[in-house]
């Protein structure tokens, strides 16, 4: 009934995915080097759970 209000997985894992290249890349000019690699292997995960969902229909991109 009120399936439109639930936000997707897949959008949600979306942003975290941008959230997490954006720490990556401000560690990285912050010179921490090691920093950058965890959170680049933390958006690779979520990168790849994204891959696995399903496609939605509902949303279409322009």
């Amino acid at each position: 009934m009120f399936g439109w209000l639930r936000r997707s997985p897949r959008k949600n894992l979306e942003t975290r995915y941008a959230q997490k290249l954006e720490q990556a890349r401000d560690a990285q000019r912050n010179g921490n080097i090691q920093g950058y690699a965890q959170l680049m292997t933390e958006a690779a995960s979520l990168l790849q759970e994204i891959d696995g969902l399903p496609e939605s229909n509902q949303e279409t991109s322009t």
